[in-house]
């Protein structure tokens, strides 16, 4: 066995890794037309589909976010004017560009929800370009939906003729999907229009949907504050418009969110203004009253020493008086749980840092609360998070505001008791003078307040106007120029492996459903048993295929297989080989008398013996008469020298089967057949004999012991392959001598010598040659001529 071994890796000792390919090539070539065939029907639909497929085309755009953990703020001049401004975060500004509410703006302004189609010979196209109309609803929430509603539009007049009706552009109509009309389209460049348009009406929620789908945000680094924007449609200039009124719509609502605030404190000091320049207006009649009637024209040195110093005490109880009534109205909002979701009111006048910052934090919390109640439920986790974190704000927003306002009234005692001290002073007046002053005192305070609320306008004026967008266009939205699907390499690339896979899916399923032995690798699989040689297919059905000088392929494989035997120890002291196979018809009479040939030609004596009883073939392939054989010599009629039969070729000869006897098992057991190879190794170089197949009878392990090696002839497409997964399991119960594999009818499919084996060639054979000889021939009298 060790032998067997050594022959199997030292004789073909390439390894499996090696011989993938070529196993490959050997498995599939054969079928190389069923292959081309379906390479070309699967590139041809590819083709039809390239051909007729709609280009998508992708338009991209960047964003540049301001966010205080990412990145630098590049406008500060702006922010510093902005006094409302709020940080940003890149990952929520995403989910904002990515929102509903954004995004059915675009829908809106843009007319997503009446997408145009013009018909076409195989598909309709979008005539998003080429229409020299829009459609626009009047209200979007009362679109009824509608699909492929026809118009016609009459270029030298300007009409619109829809529903049996004739319109002009921009007017109302009255039509059963809602209240629409036509708008001219600015990107329409005029031509004739042969083919008929269509429009459509799809509800807002399906228009967002469809634009959400088509839409990639993304940040271009997890510590880049870039923000990249992507669009895939089949009109490069939608795409293009879409992302461009995105970036402008969120810009927008950047800007509406931070002037919220803004708009709520120019009219909380608006109404203090009216409220301060009615009581300012009053005093001043007073004063001017007072005057007239007592005649009192100016104040006194001393009158004038107290309106200084109590002036700006005044002053500040009035700021105090300002910012405890903005306290108050903030802790009224804080404390009204109803009020969630509800823009914070303003905070003029609060100086306190952390107040002012926790501020900030409820309000750009009740922003996000806001935006994502449009697109998300309540009862989301993400919601309920925020809802989590106002509510732990508010204790410490009013814990925050208390203290201010028990630090305010504090303020206040102070300022009242400073301005008690100075009212003494007043009792040394006249008492008309007394009376004056105090008027005078409350125009100073009304006008100091006033003066201090017109300059709070100006500032919050002037932050209003100055406000930007947290957010800077790097890249406007452009489509690249070559679409991103259907892409015709990788189409015709899966069209091509779809082909193989298809033919190789073909070739396993037919060859799952052989159960006969097809490969040579199949061989190696199953068998530790070594293969000697491949014999290939003869189609001329000629016992005998090799003779003096024929060149031919299969007859190279015989005297390759002479040449082998080396590797079994045959020599001129191990002479004796027994053929076998596992069922009739494997062809191992014909290797036998072809291999007999083989060896004769080389000057060696050989002899054939027809040992298969049942079935004989050998003495028909030689043409000699089986009358009288070995079945005569097993049992005594005859002696060895007179079976022994010479044949047509030189130094072969054959020992016929004799008379089919009925007990062919019993005769070799007899003892004579010791003794005719006894006689025969003293008279001949090789002896050969055929035996019958080992299932189901047992000639061949009867026999193996007497010989010097066994050549088990396995037939392609025909030995099952039961027997071939049980050959080591039979051999280890009843051994056959130093066993060798033939593969024999090894058909030649596909190019060069590819085939089921592993195909050696040998150049152009006898057959090649007469082939080409024969071409040039014809070749030649067709030039002549």
């Amino acid at each position: 066995m060790q032998q067997q071994v050594d022959l199997n890796t030292d004789s073909y000792g390439a390894n499996k890794e090696e011989n993938l390919l070529q196993d490959i090539l050997n498995r599939y070539l054969p079928w190389w037309p069923l292959f081309a065939i379906l390479v070309v029907i699967s590139l041809t639909c590819a083709w039809i589909y390239l051909r007729y497929a709609t280009p998508i085309y992708e338009a991209s755009a960047s964003l540049l976010i301001k966010d205080e953990k990412k990145g630098l703020d590049d406008s500060n001049l702006m922010e510093s004017l902005n006094l409302f401004g709020s940080k940003k975060i890149v990952e929520n500004e995403i989910e904002v560009l990515r929102s509903r509410s954004i995004a059915k703006e675009v829908v809106k302004n843009l007319r997503l929800y009446a997408p145009i189609i013009q018909e076409g010979r195989i598909h309709n196209l979008s005539a998003y370009e080429i229409s020299p109309v829009w459609v626009e609803a009047n209200n979007l929430d009362s679109i009824v939906p509608v699909k492929d509603a026809s118009f016609k539009y009459d270029v030298n007049t300007g009409k619109i003729h829809f529903n049996d009706s004739t319109y002009s552009l921009n007017e109302w109509i009255r039509s059963p999907y809602g209240v629409i009309r036509f708008l001219a389209n600015p990107y329409f460049k005029g031509g004739e229009l042969n083919n008929p348009f269509h429009f459509s009406l799809i509800s807002v929620r399906g228009s967002v949907a469809q634009l959400l789908g088509k839409l990639q945000v993304s940040a271009s680094s997890k510590q880049s504050t870039v923000i990249n924007l992507t669009y895939r449609d089949d009109v490069p200039q939608r795409a293009e418009n879409i992302l461009n009124e995105l970036v402008a719509a969120y810009n927008r609502a950047a800007v509406n969110d931070k002037n919220l605030l803004a708009s709520n404190t120019l009219a909380f000091v608006d109404e203090r203004l009216k409220n301060v320049f009615g009581e300012l207006d009053s005093v001043e009649h007073s004063l001017e009253h007072f005057r007239t009637k007592n005649r009192l024209v100016d104040i006194s040195e001393q009158g004038k020493q107290f309106l200084s110093n109590v002036g700006t005490n005044d002053q500040k109880l009035g700021e105090l008086n300002m910012q405890l009534a903005v306290l108050k109205q903030v802790e009224t909002y804080v404390t009204s749980k109803e009020k969630k979701g509800a823009i914070v009111p303003s905070t003029l006048g609060v100086t306190d840092p952390v107040l002012s910052n926790l501020l900030e934090q409820l309000y750009a919390l009740e922003m996000q609360y806001e935006k994502m109640k449009l697109t998300t439920a309540e009862s989301n986790p993400l919601m309920l998070s925020i809802s989590d974190q106002m509510a732990h704000l508010r204790p410490r927003i009013l814990e925050s505001i208390h203290n201010q306002i028990k630090s305010i009234e504090v303020g206040r005692k102070d300022v009242s008791n400073t301005n008690n001290q100075y009212s003494a002073m007043l009792q040394r007046l006249p008492n008309k003078e007394r009376e004056l002053l105090d008027i005078s005192r409350q125009q100073s305070i009304k006008n100091s307040i006033y003066t201090f609320l017109l300059q709070k306008k100006e500032e919050t004026a002037l932050s209003y106007f100055s406000t930007v967008a947290d957010s800077r266009v790097i890249d406007v939205a452009e489509t690249d120029s070559h679409p991103v699907s259907p892409r015709k390499t990788m189409i015709l690339a899966i069209a091509f492996g779809v082909a193989l896979l298809l033919g190789a899916g073909y070739v396993e399923i037919k060859e799952m459903l052989n159960r006969n032995v097809m490969y040579r690798s199949e061989i190696e699989k199953y068998t530790r048993v070594p293969i000697l040689g491949e014999v290939a297919f003869d189609q001329s059905n000629k016992p005998l295929v090799i003779a003096e000088g024929k060149r031919s392929f299969i007859a190279e494989q015989f005297r390759q297989l002479r040449t082998s035997l080396g590797y079994l120890g045959i020599n001129s002291r191990k002479k004796k080989i027994l053929l076998t196979s596992s069922v009739s018809g494997e062809g191992k009479s014909f290797i036998t008398a072809n291999l007999g040939v083989s060896l004769a030609l080389i000057g060696k004596k050989v002899v054939i013996v027809e040992l298969d009883l049942r079935k004989p073939k050998l003495s028909d392939a030689f043409n000699i008469s089986r009358t009288k054989g070995i079945s005569n010599y097993f049992i005594g009629d005859m002696e060895a020298e007179e079976i022994i039969k010479s044949t047509e070729t030189s130094n072969l000869f054959l020992i016929p089967s004799g008379p089919i006897p009925p007990n062919p098992s019993e005769l070799i057991l007899n003892g004579r057949m010791a003794e005719l190879l006894t006689y025969l190794e003293s008279h001949f170089d090789y002896i050969i004999i055929d035996t019958a197949p080992v299932n189901p009878v047992t000639d061949a392990y009867i026999i193996s012991p007497m010989c010097d090696a066994t050549l088990f002839v396995m037939r392609h497409g025909y030995t099952p392959r039961f027997y071939l997964q049980k050959l080591d399991e039979q051999n280890r119960v009843r051994e056959l001598k130093n066993m060798a594999i033939i593969f024999n009818g090894v058909k030649n499919k596909g190019y060069g010598n590819y085939g089921y084996g592993y195909g050696y060639g040998y150049g152009y054979t006898e057959e090649h040659e007469t082939k080409q000889k024969s071409w040039k021939k014809y070749r030649k009298t067709n030039t002549q001529s």
